[in-house]
């Protein structure tokens, strides 16, 4: 698919879904590789004659943000695929954005938590994303690294980057949901506790600087919502009760 050279692309900002089948609109519209998405009003309240979109009274068109801070202020960035999208044809400007009569992916960054670990399933994966030609780029804190360029394919550097980086990704997650000496369980019912031994078999905490609890390993999940420890407070056993308290 080329974007026609007579007509003047405007580069924006967007987010897909990112599902099995390649990308989606947050409305469930599928984009399709190698041919432009062409916009449609199918807005049952519109008041209009039958039009081409974007129509300057409509809110039909295919839109893009302006710069990325508007994306992220939105939670957008957070629900899937960051990228540059063209939009051609009919353009509508708007203060923070545009809307388009064309459109299709120009680049796209991706982020660690959004890739499998192993380099067969990460290609697997980005196989949905490649067939559609578009730069991808691996987005970290500091800089973005190229993974994939349309017409040279992947980029040796750019895969043992994110390797690397995965590797230290899984090993820091790994550590962080490992529970250890230090650490705080919420005991529902009772308080917070602090964790001072543990092992494959039982949890000793200490709770109100106090009371000493037992309890079985398998009784403290990782509440992921909350991101914290937790365990009902009826399943710790006293172990015993520090007198110098």
């Amino acid at each position: 698919m080329n974007i026609p050279d007579y007509i003047s692309a405007v580069v924006g900002y967007r987010v897909w879904r990112w599902t099995s089948k390649g990308l989606q609109s947050f409305n469930g519209e599928v984009w399709p590789a190698r041919h432009p998405l062409a916009a449609h009003c199918r807005l049952t309240a519109c008041r209009l004659p039958p039009h081409d979109p974007p129509h300057f009274e409509c809110s039909c068109g295919v839109y893009a943000g302006k710069d990325i801070a508007h994306l992220r202020n939105c939670g957008y960035t957070e629900r899937g695929i960051l990228g540059e999208v063209h939009l051609w044809g009919t353009v509508v400007e708007h203060k923070l954005g545009w809307r388009g009569q064309f459109a299709y992916p120009k680049s796209l960054f991706l982020t660690s938590d959004q890739l499998p670990f192993t380099l067969a399933e990460l290609i697997a994966r980005m196989r949905t994303l490649t067939v559609f030609g578009a730069d991808l780029l691996l987005m970290t804190d500091s800089e973005r690294v190229l993974l994939w360029r349309s017409g040279s394919g992947y980029d040796s550097e750019g895969l043992d980057y994110l390797l690397k980086t995965r590797k230290e990704y899984y090993e820091r997650l790994l550590w962080e949901r490992t529970l250890k000496a230090g650490d705080r369980v919420a005991l529902r019912g009772r308080g917070i506790a602090v964790v001072v031994s543990t092992d494959e078999e039982s949890v000793i905490a200490m709770l109100r600087g106090r009371f000493h609890l037992r309890i079985a390993r398998r009784d403290v999940v990782l509440n992921k919502n909350y991101m914290r420890w937790e365990c009902d407070g009826a399943v710790a056993e006293n172990a015993r009760e520090d007198q110098t308290a």
